[in-house]
């Protein structure tokens, strides 16, 4: 009976841990909002990066703009304690697009942290740009590579197939033409309506989330200790008596 009671309740407390962890998992990944747009229009794109080390910061983040479907212009929110470049280079092919041939486009747009400053492990930050005109393309794939402080790098570049199964390093993704993936937008309305950019109630019921979940996590820890302890004792106090 007491081997019974101990497994119940190590399995309801590894459950509990593991339903409050999923999400929380899921929202480390660095991902882009909006991530649907329309053709012809001009995007404020807004890049979220959390550092998932334990041990080092963020310093440095680098997202490739499309070259095949270019946007023909970008600029950059300021950031303070950041520096931001953004590299506009010859294509390899000229594109055509009904306001003429584009031979040239921004490629790249680079963050870079001041001295003393980065991302700290358990922090997460926003970058924003606004970038146009949008490409008519089924959907604009946005490479994105995060530098640690330890030198390590972390490539955000996997193609997110049409199933919606997330890969283990998702590219940031807007959605043109292309309905967005049933994993990720189940949630949302059709596709040619863009997704709201995040405002700061936004933010604050993402971080509240985040707060309530790591919370759940150490009760359930708490709880799981509390039942074996518990169950340890009856057993000890059949024994004895």
């Amino acid at each position: 009976m007491k081997k019974r009671t101990i497994a119940a309740s190590i399995a309801a407390a590894t459950t509990g841990l593991l339903l409050l962890s999923a999400p929380l998992a899921a929202s480390a990944h660095v991902h882009v909002t909006p991530d649907q747009a329309e053709p012809g229009s001009y995007a404020t794109l807004t890049f979220k990066v959390p550092t998932e080390s334990a041990t080092a910061g963020t310093v440095k983040l680098v997202v490739d703009l499309p070259t095949a479907d270019p946007f023909t212009s970008v600029t950059y929110l300021p950031l303070a304690g950041w520096t931001t470049t953004v590299d506009t280079e010859t294509l390899a092919k000229p594109v055509k697009t009904d306001d003429g041939t584009i031979t040239q486009a921004p490629v790249r747009v680079t963050w870079t942290a001041d001295s003393g400053v980065q991302i700290a492990p358990g922090q997460f930050q926003e970058f924003t740009i606004s970038a146009g005109a949008v490409p008519k393309t089924g959907q604009l794939v946005l490479p994105t590579h995060q530098y640690y402080s330890d030198g390590s790098v972390v490539d955000w570049s996997e193609k997110t197939p049409a199933s919606g199964a997330e890969p283990e390093h998702p590219a940031p993704t807007i959605y043109v033409t292309d309905p967005v993936p049933a994993a990720d937008g189940e949630n949302l309305v059709a596709s040619s309506t863009p997704a709201p950019v995040a405002t700061s109630s936004g933010l604050a019921a993402d971080a509240l989330a985040i707060g309530l979940g790591i919370g759940g996590l150490a009760l359930g820890a708490i709880a799981l200790v509390v039942a074996v302890f518990a169950a340890t004792r009856r057993g000890r106090g059949k024994v004895g008596a």
